[in-house]
């Protein structure tokens, strides 16, 4: 297992870790659920006696039983490993609340403090609505100064630049997880960012919430090693030289073996071929007959079309060769239950879906012929 400096905190941290969200469950007879406690001690051991260090979990995963299975797990090597849990801000109406849901992961984990503790799914809007006007950060200082925190973190769904906000007007912050893969590369720069201000970076999603877990071809179209799509995936997360760790919903021993493995590579890909990966990447889409960047200019179409999510089923087949994926997204998208997708059937020709790209594409001519693709794979 190879360890990288955790941005300032002083730690050095396993480039592998597990995510807690996805452990192995048992429905009762009355319908509630557990988690199966025999099997999740020894994943998580297991995952530790090949290096893993840094366990992620929260109040809400697994029917709100995480919490209570990691700890009993994890208390034969607690001084050992780094725990990491979050605050819901739902549960947090006066200040007060941040140190009750706090103590509540307390009991459940089992354990006097808490390694990393995450505002949870925060964005600028929560930030700078609810975390400052409410002087959650001080209140998480305060327990940090009582020992029952020992690092501030959050975890974090928005825009780059509200990234940016937040590292700027957080100080305190010490680490930020965030999504980064192969598909979804927008926290690229601010990834460098958060590293330059000494901010420690976990990615989430790392093989895209399983988007790129099943066998393509896309490491032959990128040029590259003949590497199985899920390994090129994490290899290009850690090839980034701004993450510190990337943090995998792992469920079974094999899965725990495949992730260590890449993660013990000293080099798991040097900053040339990360480059070229996604340079390659964005060079598939450029240059494929359908460049849809997915900036959503072309919405809102007045008979409720999202073209986006079409096409970029369609490059995930076309492009990308995740014909599976691209036929799952699609799939869903016509059969969503509450808000079932519009093709272009309903479409009016009004146009003013070609008049707003900026990549001048025939967005009329093009939405039959990729759905016509879709609904045959």
């Amino acid at each position: 297992m190879q360890y990288r400096p955790f941005g300032k905190t002083g730690i050095n941290i396993s480039t592998l870790g597990f995510g807690c969200m996805r452990l192995p469950e048992i429905r009762q007879e009355d319908g509630s659920w557990i988690v199966d406690q025999e099997k999740t001690d020894a994943m998580l051991r297991h995952a530790y006696d090949l290096g893993v260090n840094y366990f992620d979990t929260a109040l809400f995963y697994c029917h709100e039983n995480s919490e209570i299975a990691v700890g009993k797990a994890l208390k034969p090597i607690r001084e050992k490993v780094y725990i990491s849990t979050k605050c819901p801000l739902e549960r947090v109406n006066k200040p007060e609340d941040f140190r009750k849901t706090l103590e509540e992961s307390l009991r459940k984990l089992d354990t006097p403090y808490i390694d990393f503790y995450h505002f949870w799914g925060i964005n600028q809007k929560s930030f700078d609505e609810k975390i400052i006007p409410m002087g959650l950060i001080g209140e998480a200082q305060k327990l940090k100064e009582e020992g029952l925190i020992r690092h501030i973190s959050f975890s974090f769904h928005d825009s780059p630049a509200a990234l940016k906000h937040i590292l700027d007007n957080g100080p305190e912050l010490e680490s930020v997880l965030l999504q980064y893969n192969l598909l979804d590369r927008a926290n690229e720069e601010m990834i460098q960012y958060a590293a330059s201000k000494g901010v420690g970076v976990v990615v989430m999603g790392p093989v895209g919430g399983g988007r790129l877990a099943a066998p393509t071809e896309l490491a032959k179209k990128l040029g590259g090693e003949n590497l199985n799509t899920y390994e090129l995936a994490l290899r290009f997360v850690l090839g980034n030289p701004g993450v510190c760790c990337a943090l995998s919903g792992m469920q079974t021993y094999e899965m725990v073996d495949m992730n260590a493995a890449v993660a013990s590579l000293e080099v798991p890909m040097t900053e040339a071929d990360w480059r070229a990966a996604g340079e390659s990447m964005e060079n598939l889409k450029k240059f494929s007959e359908l460049y849809c960047t997915g900036c959503g200019y072309c919405q809102p179409c007045p008979k409720g079309i999202v073209i986006p999510k079409i096409f970029e089923a369609y490059t995930y087949h076309n492009v990308y060769g995740l014909t599976q994926l691209a036929k799952n997204n699609y799939q869903r998208y016509l059969n969503d239950e509450k808000n079932p997708g519009v093709t272009s059937d309903a479409c009016i020709g009004c146009g003013y879906c070609e008049r707003k790209c900026p990549q001048h594409l025939k967005v009329r001519e093009l939405l039959k012929k990729v759905e016509g693709v879709l609904g045959a794979l």
